[in-house]
């Protein structure tokens, strides 16, 4: 294989290449696989968004719905429908990236005595006109690559990240507004589910390591069950299979500019990160990510992911996007066919047609959910330095990271400072990811280049590391 050939492939090639149809057995053994790796990230925006706002009887038609959807939205990614998906394995679900500023939103809405069903109409309806602005980035990917730099990116993912831990460690203690917030129990269920979590991630074994969340969450209820704290009255009467009745029934639509602004922008973030997922995908299957129709691809990926939470929206949760955690499954596995995305679809439907599941989940044990949350929060701000450790860092490339990073982690700080800003923009700007991400934005465009030395350079530091080494050998 040619120099130019293997960069623009993955490493080993598949077992089972993306068009080819395993055997049932495999198919089904495939896609368990990539639910547990998937499951944890699926359920958990939507147990946290409806906890810190308060939305508790709503949460069971909420997570029924977000797992329907997450199987509708798999299906059109790996299958493409038209121009709607990429046709790569490729699990789709609710995206973590949202919930902060879905948090802010509602949170705005309360502070003007909304009722639940008047928050929720203002979360659909903002993530519904946000995903329209997704579905037309889908055609304009270049244009917008040159906009929202690596440099952006890396920072409004630090935001996402940072601005969570918050709600995890407060679920730890036990919830918002808990009667025994902060007790030992809570403390000590937290802690063991954080130690299964770790002592997975450092086993051998690599499918502990991928589902590793999935395994930390079942130990914690396990042993909060065995303690009496996990108390679930409601499974008694929760029916095993049954349609899902949509919130947007009974809410509607409604519009808010100060909540449209961060949510827009963050899909605009999301279609970068579609774009990177889906690249990661398709070198784990093998396929060349330099032609026309790894382009096809993308532009189709990004307006399926617009799509899909067009309809996350209409069937009443919140919006979708691409699991960046199945591309190691695909490695692990071998088995690239996007065959498998139908069975990975069909399982998440069955899951969310039962309102057992559903109620199971709901009564998930608070500190559980909050140790699981709370290290995937940390470790999506880990991503966003990742990110911004793999590009050459100058100073204009500091100045711009310090820039978001302080008025971002300041307004979430001290959200008064901007009392004196009209109403609605004000709102907007007070969410750390709005204020982060424009600042790196306007600071991106407005900065001039400049020509020195880069402070940081990670393939430069990887070059002088080996130099280093060798010289060292030689003299010895």
């Amino acid at each position: 294989m040619s120099q130019s050939s293997s960069d623009s492939k993955g490493i080993d090639e598949p077992l089972l290449g993306l068009e080819s149809c395993p055997s049932v057995p495999i198919s089904a053994l495939a896609g368990a696989q990539h639910l547990l790796a998937s499951l944890a990230g699926i359920i958990a925006p939507t147990l946290i968004i409806t906890s810190a706002l308060g939305l508790d009887a709503y949460t069971a038609s909420l997570l029924s719905m977000a797992l329907v959807v997450s199987g509708v939205a798999t299906w059109i990614q790996s299958q493409r429908i038209g121009p709607f998906g990429s046709g790569l394995l490729s699990i789709q679900g609710t995206s973590f990236s949202f919930v902060s500023a879905l948090i802010t939103a509602g949170l705005i809405a309360r502070s003007q005595n909304a009722s639940d069903e008047q928050v929720l109409a203002v979360l659909f309806g903002t993530c519904l006109a946000g995903s329209l602005i997704e579905m037309a980035l889908g055609t304009v990917l270049p244009w917008l690559k040159r906009v929202i730099t690596p440099v952006v990116t890396g920072v409004v993912v630090m935001l996402i990240g940072l601005s969570l831990i918050q709600v995890g460690m407060t679920d730890i203690g036990g919830g918002f507004g808990a009667e025994d917030f902060g007790a030992p129990a809570n403390l000590a269920l937290a802690g063991c589910v954080l130690i299964t979590v770790l002592a997975c991630q450092v086993s051998r074994h690599p499918w502990l390591r991928i589902a590793s969340i999935f395994i930390g969450m079942a130990v914690g209820c396990i042993i909060a069950a065995i303690g009496g704290l996990y108390d679930a009255p409601q499974l008694a009467d929760a029916a095993l299979l049954a349609l899902p009745h949509p919130a947007t029934l009974n809410t509607g639509f409604d519009f808010s500019l100060a909540a449209f602004l961060p949510v827009a922008f963050i899909f605009m973030i999301t279609a970068i990160e579609t774009v990177g997922d889906l690249t990661g995908s398709a070198r784990a299957s093998g396929l060349a990510v330099d032609d026309e129709l790894h382009q096809k691809r993308l532009r189709g990926g990004v307006l399926g992911d617009g799509l899909n939470s067009a309809l996350g929206a209409l069937a009443g949760t919140f919006p979708n996007t691409t699991f960046s955690q199945n591309t190691g499954v695909i490695q692990l596995t071998g088995i690239a066919s996007r065959h498998v995305g139908r069975y990975v679809a069909g399982f998440l439907l069955l899951l969310g047609l039962s309102p057992f599941i559903a109620t199971l989940l709901t009564q998930m044990p608070r500190p559980v959910l909050g140790a699981t949350t709370t290290l995937m929060f940390a470790l999506i701000a880990v991503s966003g330095i990742r990110i911004l450790m793999a590009q050459p860092i100058g100073r204009r490339e500091m100045m711009i990271i310090a820039l978001a990073l302080g008025l971002g982690l300041g307004v979430g700080m001290v959200p008064d400072v901007l009392n004196a800003i009209p109403g609605a923009f004000a709102d907007a700007l007070r969410s750390p990811i709005t204020m982060g991400g424009l600042t790196a934005i306007i600071a991106e465009l407005l900065l001039p280049k400049m020509e020195d030395a880069e402070v940081f350079n990670p393939k430069a530091s990887e070059r002088e590391s080996t130099d280093s080494i060798s010289a060292d050998q030689e003299h010895a």
